[in-house]
């Protein structure tokens, strides 16, 4: 992977850093829900799965 594949994932994931900020609190929430998991650790879950979906979209922004 050349810099230049980086930058450009890294660009495309930051754009989606807003769009994906809602389904991660959906899916932080069902989790919580369906494993009953603490309620204390759903903030860092809800931004563990925005930088997640974020580059997971910004890599196949990339690649497709």
């Amino acid at each position: 992977m050349s810099n230049m594949d980086l930058a450009l994932t890294l660009v495309f994931s930051s754009v989606m850093l807003l769009f994906m900020s809602y389904p991660a609190m959906r899916i932080s929430q069902w989790l919580e829900e369906r494993f009953n998991l603490d309620p204390k650790r759903h903030a860092l879950r809800v931004i563990s799965l925005t930088i997640l979906f974020s580059l997971l979209i910004g890599i196949f922004l990339r690649y497709a």
